[in-house]
């Protein structure tokens, strides 16, 4: 694996972008009863999406390959982007249906949410002319799993191109295992099963391996990481911090590790643990403040 070497990594991601309504609540309401919200605020919003905005807060420059179109409330999820300094690359510019709606609710004492989403139902995106052009530019490719077929098919031209894969595993996904052969690390959560395996991290980790996924980890909210590598593996510890949300910290580590990982060549048991590290404590930091870019602009963040 030859990544590019540069002082600023470059980062192509591909997969899923919302527009996330956040509201901060004292319990999720129940049946016919209404709520009044402490807090709200809107941002772009998908594992991708805010993987994209990680990397390129940490310094790197990240183009985020997805489908947004022309709807009214396109503006929001761009202008968003571009206060982030992340490049969109939209494949349904001219979609007059509304982009996907993420309504969330985090509750007050523990920052735990709810999230209904369409996620990528509405579109079908073929991979754009110009792709094996615009995978070569990059340092390094993250894909969620969403929009699938434009994902294989990044996945394989960056596999041609000598370009790390890093795949964002929030669960299983009709084509996930077409995808893998294609994928050089995995960070999947709790909830990533694959057919046929135990519901064990150490499960999903082998059945991985036996997908030809050379690194990989299972994260479990504030419990250890566990990961695998071509000669061993172990855990890692998750910083404790004073939680107040932790919508999207899934996608900040996968931002932070993918950010971590960009300048790397050929990637070592001690280089993907420094990096998983390193990750796991941006994705701890995220969860101090409420929404998913407040803690961004914190004095000191990373």
């Amino acid at each position: 694996m030859e990544p590019r070497r540069v002082t600023r990594p470059v980062g192509l991601f591909v997969g899923l972008c919302t527009l996330d309504v956040i509201q901060l609540v004292d319990h999720v309401p129940a049946s016919d009863e209404k709520l009044t919200a402490r807090e709200q605020t809107v941002a772009a919003g998908g594992p991708a999406t805010n993987a994209a905005v990680t990397f390129a807060h940490l310094g790197g420059t990240a183009t985020l390959l997805t489908a947004i179109g022309s709807h009214p409330l396109a503006p929001a999820v761009t202008a968003d982007l571009d206060r982030a300094g992340v490049t969109v690359s939209d494949l349904a510019p001219h979609s007059a249906d509304p982009p996907a709606v993420s309504s969330i609710m985090v509750t007050a004492a523990g920052g735990q949410r709810a999230v209904v989403s369409t996620n990528a139902a509405a579109h079908r995106l073929a991979p754009p002319g110009g792709l094996d052009a615009q995978v070569a530019a990059c340092d390094i490719v993250q894909l969620d799993g969403h929009h699938m077929a434009l994902a294989t098919a990044t996945a394989r031209a960056a596999r041609a191109a000598g370009r790390r894969t890093v795949l964002d595993a929030g669960s299983w996904k009709p084509g996930t295992v077409r995808l893998l052969p294609h994928i050089d690390v995995a960070v999947c959560s709790a909830d990533f099963h694959p057919p046929g395996s135990d519901r064990s991290p150490d499960g999903t980790l082998r059945f991985l391996r036996g997908q030809g996924v050379a690194w990989a980890a299972v994260t479990r909210g504030g419990q250890p990481l566990v990961w695998a590598g071509p000669d061993g593996g172990g855990t890692i510890e998750v910083p404790a911090v004073p939680v107040a949300d932790t919508l999207g910290a899934g996608d900040v580590l996968h931002g932070a590790l993918t950010h971590h990982l960009a300048g790397q060549r050929q990637l070592t048991e001690e280089q993907f643990v420094r990096a998983l590290r390193a990750a796991a404590l941006v994705a701890s930091e995220s969860c101090t403040s409420f929404g998913t870019r407040s803690w961004m602009r914190r004095p000191g963040s990373p």
